[in-house]
């Protein structure tokens, strides 16, 4: 597969526009929260890849009525679709977060969809309320574009490793609070409480999160470089960071608590795909093994 199918990406190229987008995305991803009813770890609320940018799925309204939401990221446009066939758009170009939530908000009520959400945003030290907050209004849609398409590729992936596992798993979707695209394993068995926190995130959101064993990876646009690809587990058992996560790039980051892989690895190596299906099943192995999770009767035999 050629190198040039995942695209470059460095993060100092892009952030602020990084930062506007995964706010605009909270907005939407917010309206999803509201819409649905709640699933296993908050699943109701993600977004999902397309092809041709990202979609909130078909959400309920009335009977007879639902609506979705999708992210048009080669045409940089935003359209809200009924099923009784009516639209509304608004483009997608340099805005303030309050000027897309304004838009957006105004489109849904045009449409008789309004939509209550609690108009801040999660996972963010000091964050703005989204009526508010006129500093993050960066848009560069070649870099959109780029990153649209790097999550073409890791969901791609991510599908092939997701059909490994005849467990409870997660769907490969895009997390709006830190912008991850990420899929998740369960060992069946429920979780001690979760300890930890995240910004504006209330222990309900924690535990719900992490009620049961996980053993999670994602690629997060963060960090150095080019971003990365993290794989942990909750809760962590005795050992596992001292596993060999595959990749002679990949390490555990005692900060993060996660086993990371840098994205410019599996980008610029010969077989992308491979690289990264190594990371992923050696460390899915780090906690299946460590945490003696029933391997036999939750993987699929290959």
């Amino acid at each position: 597969m050629s190198q040039d199918t995942w695209p470059e990406l460095p993060i100092d190229s892009w952030e602020p526009t990084r930062d506007t987008l995964t706010l605009w995305l909270q907005v939407v991803g917010k309206i999803r929260m509201a819409r649905t009813p709640l699933l296993n770890h908050w699943w109701n609320a993600t977004l999902f890849v397309t092809s041709r940018g990202l979609t909130t799925s078909l959400m309920p309204d009335a009977p007879g009525r639902g609506f979705s939401i999708d992210l048009d990221l080669i045409d940089h446009r935003l359209d809200i679709t009924t099923t009784l066939g009516q639209t509304r758009s608004m483009e997608l170009a340099p805005k303030s977060v309050s000027e897309f939530y304004t838009e957006l908000t105004g489109a849904l009520a045009a449409l008789d969809l309004s939509t209550k959400i609690w108009p801040v945003p999660v996972e963010i030290p000091d964050a703005i309320p989204f009526p508010d907050d006129v500093s993050h209004a960066a848009y560069d849609p070649q870099a959109v574009t780029a990153f649209w398409r790097t999550l073409v590729e890791v969901e791609r992936v991510f599908t092939v490793f997701r059909g490994r596992f005849i467990g409870k798993s997660s769907p490969v979707h895009l997390f709006w609070g830190a912008l991850d695209l990420a899929t998740s394993r369960f060992s069946g068995r429920p979780a001690p409480p979760y300890p930890g926190s995240a910004p504006n995130c209330g222990p309900r959101v924690m535990q719900e999160g992490y009620s049961h064993e996980v053993s999670s990876a994602g690629y997060w646009p963060g960090g150095e470089g080019e971003g990365m690809f993290y794989s942990y587990a909750y809760p962590e058992p005795a050992n596992y960071r001292t596993v060999q996560p595959g990749p002679p790039e990949a390490r555990f980051d005692k900060q993060l608590g996660e086993f990371v892989l840098p994205y410019t690895a599996v980008r610029t190596a010969p077989d992308p795909d491979s690289v990264l299906l190594d990371f992923l099943q050696r460390t899915y192995e780090a906690a299946a093994t460590t945490g003696t999770w029933d391997r036999a009767g939750l993987e699929r035999s290959r």
